[in-house]
């Protein structure tokens, strides 16, 4: 794997000799990222930068619960247009509007929540509305 520096030959080239050797070999094409342009480095630097990078890799998000039931209400919304029938609208608003509810009697720390509950019927109505089914 790895050998010693002999004596007598300065450290440069002896790390030099071992990357070419291995970059001869081929040691280095099954390396991840390979072959993809390095990430932009104009940014200041970000002591967290590897917290942040790891996170958006994982798919996490770290919102203040404000502002994350905010997002989570929006996509109940959103994901009525997709739904497939009445009771999964009804159960998907329903289950927001408990939460949403519950913030209210008890609102979060951060930014003040901006939400009130759904008005489940007329969510219906217009569910209804853009199926063509009519009332």
């Amino acid at each position: 794997m790895t050998e010693r520096k002999p004596p007598g030959v300065s450290f440069e080239s002896f790390v030099d000799r071992q990357i070419r050797e291995a970059s001869e070999r081929g040691d280095f094409r099954a390396l991840p990222g390979f072959g993809k342009p390095l990430a932009d480095d104009s940014a200041p630097y970000d002591e967290q930068w590897w917290v942040k990078d790891k996170m958006h890799r994982e798919g996490v998000s770290v919102l203040p619960p404000a502002l994350a039931l905010r997002k989570e209400a929006e996509d109940a919304l959103a994901a009525t247009a997709t739904a497939r029938t009445e009771a999964e609208v009804r159960r998907r608003l329903e289950a927001v509007n408990e939460k949403i509810t519950t913030a209210l009697r008890r609102p979060p720390p951060g930014p003040p929540l901006g939400l009130t509950p759904f008005d489940v019927d007329a969510a219906v109505r217009e569910w209804r509305e853009a199926r063509g089914e009519g009332g």
